[in-house]
């Protein structure tokens, strides 16, 4: 029997070695993730390359996690939870983990906080995080797109060259003074369901005081549900994209008295004369235009007169500072309203209507800083 050499023995570990790196050479290792996202449209299309001529892959929906391995200029190079590797066009598309973080924070805040008004999108429009041009963008609404505004702020507005003044008696400093702009917070309004009838009254669209029902349970995840058809979206959008779903009366008194309309609530519902019954409306709203420190500046009450069958004016409060939210309760005695008010006056204001009069009950503490 012949021995073994030296010489066979070191043969073996170089062909497994060659073998190995064979293997390696025929299947290459996926490639390195360098960044996480989250698909920030309703629908995003994966292409299989950055060519002119390309081919979709896969269709991403809105929470989608992608994992980001290459960049190329705005476009990005993603694997989906599926395996699938293609381009997105324009990493706008997606939100990184902080910012989804932000976002879904923000869902779950937005769905507790009361109604003030109802509307919808002008024109395309940006979602943000916060308030201002400089504020990351988390979505973009469709024109026509309905929503339920929350809150209101005013951010500083971009200048532009056809806003400085070429008079030379206008002072340089007054010329290039910073504009403010309205920013509203908003929520995509769902499909009322039979639960969430009660806090959006039918006629016109009013929103109640309560929260935004459907929100998330004890113990849920606030995060959006990837792909759903219509995933809950918050942010924050430029007043003058939004166009106010105003019920008939509180539109034809608005526009007769050239009031800005902020926030409108139905009080409550009395006979209407014929059978019927005819919503009361409390309007918060104010003059001028926009970067104002005030969120409204006015109160009003409309009530139904059955025998003239016509709304009338039965409160108007004027020169105030008043501040969103505006709550609203119904109590045995009457419906009540709140708020805080800001300035010299700072406090906490409460009326109440009973049948078409309505009286300031009490002060508090303001709760404005």
């Amino acid at each position: 029997m012949l021995a073994r050499t030296p010489h066979r023995r070191g043969i073996i570990p170089f062909i497994l070695i060659l073998a190995a790196l064979g293997y390696w050479w025929l299947h290459p290792h996926p490639p390195k993730i360098i960044a996480i996202g989250y698909v920030a449209d309703r629908s995003v299309t994966l292409w299989n390359t950055l060519a002119q001529v390309r081919q979709p892959i896969e269709e991403l929906h809105y929470g989608d996690r992608v994992e980001v391995v290459r960049q190329e200029g705005t476009a990005a190079q993603v694997r989906t939870a599926s395996g699938a590797l293609g381009w997105l066009l324009d990493t706008r598309q997606m939100m990184d983990p902080v910012l989804w973080e932000q976002s879904a924070g923000l869902i779950a805040r937005a769905r507790t906080m009361p109604v003030q008004a109802r509307g919808q999108t002008k024109a395309l429009s940006n979602v943000r995080i916060e308030p201002g041009r400089n504020g990351r963008r988390i979505f973009q609404f469709m024109r026509g797109t309905p929503v339920l505004v929350l809150k209101r702020a005013i951010a500083d507005a971009p200048p532009s060259n056809d806003e400085i003044s070429s008079d030379e008696k206008v002072a340089v400093d007054e010329a290039q003074k910073t504009k403010q702009e309205d920013w509203l917070l908003v929520l995509r309004a769902e499909n009322p369901t039979p639960t969430s009838q009660a806090s959006i009254a039918a006629t016109g669209g009013l929103a109640s005081a309560g929260p935004v029902s459907g929100g998330p349970r004890s113990g849920q995840p606030a995060f959006p549900v990837a792909g759903s058809p219509a995933p809950p979206i918050a942010g924050w959008v430029l007043a003058r994209f939004i166009e106010p779903d105003l019920p008939g009366p509180v539109r034809d008194y608005a526009t007769s008295a050239d009031l800005h309309v902020v926030a409108w609530f139905e009080l409550n519902r009395v006979p209407d004369g014929s059978g019927g019954e005819a919503p009361q409306y409390l309007v918060a709203a104010s003059h001028g235009g926009q970067g104002q420190a005030c969120d409204f500046t006015m109160l009003r009450v409309y009530t139904w007169g059955s025998v003239r069958k016509r709304y009338e004016t039965a409160y108007v409060e004027s020169n105030l500072c008043g501040h969103l939210p505006i709550q609203v309760s119904r109590t045995p005695a009457g419906p009540q309203f709140h708020f805080a008010e800001a300035g010299e006056n700072a406090a906490e204001r409460t009326y109440i209507m009973q049948q078409t009069s309505v009286r300031r009950v009490r002060d508090g503490p303001s709760r404005r800083r």
